[in-house]
């Protein structure tokens, strides 16, 4: 899944998004409601967490024209404003979910990974074919009962592939959807990724080449 974090508290929003990547979230970062709006029409986002009260374009506004938009990505708004009248404003803006500061990190990644089933692309918390079982929610993998220790940027990949259904997809993709921006689309971070899962996986082959196309899953 993709993450959009806004948040004028620097250091609270790259240690937010650093902790959901080792979830295997693309996870990108700004700063205020300007940049989250411009993000935002640029790249498919399944869920963003807003601050309310970033300066310039508050999170509000962001959270108002996104749903007036229509563009069906799911807003966490995260704020210090914890009284009751708070939440029921916020999520009358149309925010799908409402958290407060301080939080426990636990809840947020829970919270975020509920919000993303809910997305318009229907994520299920359970992925499988031809052998190979996805828990996003356990972060779990195996492949014919025997489990895989996969790193964080290989299960990103392999729900991909598993989500796709055994359609191919391209290397573009792959990086539109478990990379985040500052990935390089002109290294091989893609190829040696595809590499690695492969070997985890094992024998017989399940992640097959499409010359000039991409990659798909499938015996």
């Amino acid at each position: 899944m993709r993450v959009l974090v806004a948040d004028d508290e620097r250091i609270l929003a790259d240690t937010v998004a650093d902790g959901l990547r080792q979830f295997a979230m693309a996870v990108d970062v700004v700063y205020d409601g300007d940049s989250a709006l411009e993000k935002m029409s640029v790249h498919r986002y399944d869920v963003a967490i807003l601050d309310r009260d970033m300066p310039g374009i508050t999170g509000d506004e962001v959270c108002t024209r996104v749903v007036d938009s229509g563009l069906g990505t799911r807003l966490l708004l995260l704020t210090a404003a914890a009284g009751i009248r708070d939440r029921v404003e916020g999520l009358g803006l149309g925010a799908d979910d409402y958290m407060t500061k301080p939080f426990a990190f636990a809840e947020l990644v829970a919270r975020v990974q509920a919000l993303a089933r809910r997305s318009t692309a229907r994520l299920k918390p359970v992925l499988e074919q031809d052998g190979v079982v996805l828990d996003t929610i356990r972060h779990f993998a195996s492949r014919d009962g025997l489990t895989l220790n996969l790193t964080p940027k290989e299960f990103a990949v392999l729900r991909v592939l598993l989500r796709a259904g055994g359609q191919v997809v391209s290397a573009e993709e792959l990086l539109e959807q478990a990379w985040d921006e500052n990935a390089d689309p002109f290294t091989n971070s893609v190829r040696v990724t595809i590499m690695t899962l492969r070997k985890k996986l094992g024998e017989p082959p399940v992640i097959h080449t499409v010359p000039r196309v991409g990659y798909r899953l499938g015996r």
